[in-house]
């Protein structure tokens, strides 16, 4: 492993750097990704950040934006970035397979392999770790990498502070989870005075819908919300041609399940979706159950406490029933 002595004498020099995250990145993913960007490009380092997938819409106002490559449209120019950085940063994921066919590209790399992360259970592919999965969002790590690890923090300029303040505002709920300290409010309060717009930034993310959007969720919790007393649970069950029918895109899903955990009273809720390859799951609690466990015993996911996913290669009634069969093993914790 590199110590930080390694790391910062690395650092003094320019380096060409790849920055990835893991697929269908969400606010944090690419706020923690073009936050760093933003202080590296500063330093005269040659970098880039590439994701595996594409990311919503509502995420591409960001800083540098424009600079991000998509490894499903230009996994060639990707690979060969891959092959050639002296540095790689993993942010906002802890194991290989969370960035699809781009792990194995990065886990060949001759490059130094530097996590930044909040989750569970890393795997051991990096040469040095900023991890602490009492982080409320990779995009504080980041923050506290630069500025109590490098003391860096007079790089950190309105587009670094922007999108590290977009990542710790989306990972945290709007500051409204536990993980958002009295330390997480500070932080922000200090992006806001190193120019991150708090207000425009909340609208641009949570205020940008599409039409189609709007119609979709209001017919997920019309004619999908299956609310489950007995264990307190609500789950909510979409078929890829309901997808289709909304014309649904990335981004589309992202939140849905939150408004099931929002009805009074319940502890679990699930956003079960058919896509093309598999079926995926996004679960949600409150309290101390522990809906990473579900997703890591039973769908071969995982994540924090409170905020999990999984897949699995079933058909979506298979899976929404095998859900549903789990529940009486939770039972005294989700009605207690």
């Amino acid at each position: 492993m590199l110590t930080l002595t390694e790391l910062k004498t690395l650092l003094a020099t320019p380096q060409r750097i790849v920055i990835t995250t893991h697929h269908k990145p969400d606010g944090d993913a690419m706020g923690s990704s073009l936050g760093l960007y933003g202080y590296l490009i500063q330093k005269g380092h040659h970098v880039r950040v590439i994701t595996p997938t594409d990311y919503p819409t509502f995420l591409h106002w960001m800083p540098n934006n424009g600079d991000v490559i998509i490894f499903t449209d230009e996994q060639e120019k990707a690979a060969r970035l891959v092959d050639e950085a002296s540095l790689i940063f993993c942010l906002d994921f802890n194991t290989l397979s969370r960035i699809n066919e781009l792990g194995e590209l990065v886990r060949a790399a001759g490059a130094k392999k530097i996590m930044i992360d909040h989750h569970l259970d890393p795997e051991d592919f990096d040469d040095y770790r900023h991890w602490d999965i009492n982080a409320c969002a990779a995009a504080q790590l980041v923050y506290d990498f630069i500025v109590n690890q490098l003391q860096d923090g007079e790089l950190i300029n309105k587009d670094v502070a922007s999108c590290l303040y977009t990542g710790i505002m989306t990972d945290s709920g709007s500051f409204r989870f536990s993980s958002a300290t009295s330390e997480v409010y500070r932080i922000a309060a200090n992006l806001i005075d190193l120019g991150a717009d708090q207000s425009k930034i909340h609208e641009l993310v949570y205020d940008n819908s599409s039409e189609n959007r709007l119609r979709f969720l209001g017919y997920c919790l019309s004619n999908k919300l299956e609310v489950i007393r007995e264990y307190n649970t609500a789950i909510i069950s979409v078929t890829k041609e309901e997808l289709a029918q909304y014309h649904s895109i990335t981004g589309d899903t992202e939140g849905v399940v939150n408004y099931a955990l929002s009805i009074n009273g319940i502890r679990l809720a699930a956003l079960i979706i058919e896509r093309p390859d598999k079926v995926k799951l996004s679960v949600r609690s409150t309290g101390d159950f522990p809906a990473n466990e579900i997703c890591k015993k039973y769908f071969n996911g995982g994540g924090h406490r409170n905020a999990a996913g999984g897949a699995a290669e079933k058909p979506l009634n298979d899976v929404v029933n095998e859900f549903k069969s789990i529940l009486a093993e939770y039972k005294e914790q989700l009605i207690a």
